[in-house]
């Protein structure tokens, strides 16, 4: 076994410990900061395979803004752990079944030496002045440039989403109308009264 094997091994069973404690964990921050080692780990083999701009947006991106959005998210939202407990058995089946089929294609991918296609693990060098910044630039402005905008909105809708979750009026708060406050009247807050003028005579007795 190579070095870069033994890395590749190392940091694959660290992500997948990571990944099976995120759905194990029953404190939602915990499994959030689970999710961030998961990310990180993930970045290294991303190195491992020569994509260097992947693993800096993966860990950019994913661990440095959208983890942390999460761990506001579920800091700010009241999560009843009895109540989100009560169907766990319902959705059984469904998670058997993903976890089966995550397992055939793990089996699959690691018994590659017998199918033929084990060397896709390992990437040939790539040539003198390759950057893997330039090509993906082109190929996502050029060629998925329609799946790039659709990812675009959906990542919007799960801002507005996040937005509405955590949005809580109290009813005690007093606020002001914006629209009401525009269409007042002078009549409706000024009464002008109009009163005579009345000058003191002299020498009369206040």
């Amino acid at each position: 076994m190579t070095f870069s094997e033994f890395v590749f091994w190392f940091f694959s069973a660290i992500l997948l410990f990571a990944a099976l404690r995120v759905i194990t964990a029953r404190n939602p921050v915990h499994a959030a900061l689970w999710l961030v080692l998961a990310f990180c780990t993930s970045a290294a083999i991303w190195m491992l395979l020569q994509a260097e701009f992947l693993a800096i947006v993966l860990v950019l991106v994913y661990v440095g803004a959208v983890m942390v959005l999460f761990l506001f998210v579920v800091m700010m939202l009241d999560i009843n752990m009895a109540q989100l407990r009560v169907g766990f058995w319902s959705y059984l089946p469904l998670g058997a079944f993903v976890a089966l089929l995550l397992v055939a294609e793990m089996v699959i991918v690691l018994a590659g030496r017998y199918a033929g296609f084990y060397d896709a693990l390992s990437p040939p060098p790539l040539a003198a002045g390759y950057s893997n910044t330039k090509e993906l630039g082109r190929l996502v402005y050029t060629e998925y440039v329609y799946p790039f905008e659709i990812a675009a909105v959906i990542l919007l809708v799960a801002i507005v989403a996040a937005i509405a979750l955590t949005l809580r009026r109290r009813k005690q708060s007093k606020y002001i109308d914006p629209a009401r406050q525009i269409n007042v009247r002078r009549e409706d807050r000024v009464r002008i009264v109009s009163m005579p003028s009345e000058r003191k005579e002299q020498g009369h007795p206040e």
